[in-house]
């Protein structure tokens, strides 16, 4: 498959072309595009292969079926028709599951916040709720990113003040044998847990995460529809990052393992070890709720830090998984000693220096594990022989000669090694005298 991509609009020229200047039919002419295209090497799999309507007489440009599909949905939001909601949800929902081009093309033109706000609309039907959040998990199907771009999500704010936190944990309640709606559902709450703009100094974020907690039960809501889908790690993966985002107090990490959330964690890492998504957030959700010092004796006492270093090794290629496992690592090792032993014995060093070593240009992974280093060290000397025995000091200060973000983390944990640091110029108000 070609890495190379074009936008819909470049295709569709592409074939008016063939029919009007070679006078090719419009199946031949979107084969010949299609031929084309692949022959430079442009991965077509985001384009709808299709001969979109010719101009209307005033020379608009007509859009493809998906998307004249998704504006008859988004009429029907706007003017809150609930009776004709079924039939254009259906609709939509259809051509979504036909190909990911349209949905990709309909992601691509607003669809998210259209079929978001049909799920509001809904809300008052549990029939209805149910097909609007099919609907959009059809939507969601190979392109989750759509819940991240700030580009397509409305404003989580209004979301949260209109009520849909309650219509979130309460479609998971009542739907919870249905894993489309409890997977699309843990994902609008997680996404409920961004801030809207970036720009903005004091947002919401953490607020709305103790709304899900503290007012919709929000933990046990998610924890208890993990319990229906032991074998479906796709589900499991999707609760363990919402569950990562609500860890934002010392006693919501608590109340996560009282809850049993955090067997459940351990048993998905042990289970999808294979599965590098899943293994991904499970380990970000172990280092949110490691932040809570009684909570890192539980990880400990239940096998988690041999199945992080083991994830770390088996994903040795994988910056994400080095990066989260030795995050998660640190976490454990800090303030605690005992852990620290476990640490060391289980390999984690190791694996750590191992992760540096295979991603050197990635500056996340070189500074989660000068980190995991330090806390190693911090408190337990004895350690920094045989860590500097693993070639340590020249992968700490590669580190950070290569990478300024490392500095800090970098010479930390040379000092605590008991290492020579140098240390870097201090600006002295002279030009030109900043390290550069």
């Amino acid at each position: 498959m070609g890495s190379k991509q074009i936008a819909q609009e470049t295709f569709d020229d592409a074939v008016q072309e063939n029919i009007t200047e070679f006078e090719m039919d419009p199946e031949e002419a979107v084969r010949e595009a299609v031929q084309q295209f692949e022959s430079q090497g442009v991965d077509l799999s985001n384009i709808v292969k299709a001969v979109r309507p010719p101009a209307s007489e005033n020379g608009q440009r007509q859009k493809h079926q998906i998307l004249l599909t998704l504006d008859a949905l988004g009429s029907t939001v706007a003017e809150s028709d609930v009776a004709e909601l079924p039939e254009q949800l259906s609709a939509f929902a259809a051509q979504c599951k036909e190909q990911l081009a349209f949905r990709y093309l309909a992601g691509q033109n607003g669809a998210y916040p259209v079929v978001f706000s049909a799920c509001q609309l809904a809300s008052g039907d549990r029939d209805l709720l149910l097909q609007a959040f099919s609907t959009l998990s059809a939507l969601l199907d190979g392109q989750p990113d759509l819940l991240d771009a700030a580009a397509q999500a409305p404003n989580r704010q209004d979301f949260v003040k209109g009520g849909i936190l309650p219509l979130l944990t309460g479609a998971i309640i009542q739907h919870g044998n249905s894993a489309d709606v409890v997977r699309t559902a843990a994902s609008a709450l997680r996404i409920m847990t961004f801030d809207d703009d970036i720009r903005v100094p004091f947002g919401h974020a953490h607020d709305h995460a103790k709304m899900i907690v503290l007012e919709n039960d929000g933990l046990r809501v998610l924890i208890e529809a993990a319990k229906a889908f032991m074998d479906n790690s796709g589900v499991l993966s999707e609760l363990c990052a919402t569950l990562s985002r609500l860890s934002v107090r010392n006693e919501f990490c608590q109340e996560i393992v009282d809850l049993g959330g955090l067997n459940f964690m351990v048993t998905l890492l042990a289970d999808c070890m294979d599965h590098p998504d899943v293994v991904k957030q499970v380990l970000s959700a172990i280092r949110a709720v490691a932040g809570n010092d009684d909570v890192k004796d539980a990880i400990v006492d239940a096998g988690g830090t041999d199945l992080i270093v083991l994830a770390i090794s088996h994903h040795l290629g994988n910056p994400q998984i080095c990066e989260q496992g030795c995050a998660a690592l640190c976490m454990l090792a800090l303030r605690k000693p005992e852990n620290c032993s476990v640490i060391m014995e289980g390999g984690g060093a190791l694996a750590a220096l191992q992760a540096m070593k295979a991603h050197p240009q990635e500056v996340a992974v070189q500074k989660q594990a000068c980190m995991l280093i330090r806390n190693l060290v911090s408190r337990s000397r004895d350690f920094s022989q045989p860590i500097l025995e693993m070639g340590a000091e020249n992968l700490i200060t590669e580190a950070r000669a290569a990478h300024r973000d490392c500095d800090d983390v970098a010479r930390a944990a040379l000092r605590d090694l008991g290492c020579k640091v140098e240390l870097r110029e201090l600006w002295t108000g002279q030009k030109g005298s900043l390290a550069q």
